[in-house]
């Protein structure tokens, strides 16, 4: 019976241990700042971590105790802070900067490939070209250099054209 206690208490203390290992890795040190406070050996992160298995032993679930730990040190502490309205232009910036910079892609290609028209309908037409414009059809029908046959040769023309 006592057997049965100990193996008991054991296995609650190895749970304990382990929910608290795995907030602590979630929880940024607030002296250190690069590490949790699982990593950490600065007196807040020892105070920090034996508060987590307190809340633990207290029968806290997870959120509870994250809670608990941004309402008293900020969202700072933590290492995946959540989304809302104040952190959704930090979430999405990198998105919207990424969109901007395929778009005005995209739109110097259309309008190269536009003006490549324009240019080749008024030759047709017997419109003289600017400098400019006979520049850039030479550089478009100008073939380039004599390239071997290699394979990378041939799926740069299949991807062209």
């Amino acid at each position: 019976m006592a057997n049965e206690e100990a193996n008991d208490a054991m296995k609650n203390q190895q749970i304990v241990d382990a929910r608290a290992r795995n907030i602590s890795h979630n929880v940024r040190c607030t002296e250190c700042g690069s590490q949790s406070i699982e990593d950490s050996q600065a007196d807040i992160a020892i105070l920090l971590r034996r508060l987590i298995r307190d809340e633990i032993r207290s029968g806290k679930s997870d959120k509870e105790i994250y809670k608990k730990l941004e309402d008293e040190y900020g969202e700072t502490v933590l290492y995946a802070p959540k989304f809302d309205m104040q952190t959704a232009a930090l979430w999405l910036t990198p998105l919207v900067v990424a969109g901007v910079a395929a778009g005005g892609w995209a739109y110097k290609k259309h309008r190269q490939r536009t003006n490549v028209h324009i240019m080749a309908l008024n030759l047709v037409r017997g419109v003289a070209l600017t400098p400019k414009e006979k520049e850039t059809m030479l550089e478009i029908l100008t073939p380039p250099p004599s390239q071997r046959a290699t394979p990378s040769f041939w799926l740069s023309k299949l991807r062209c054209g």
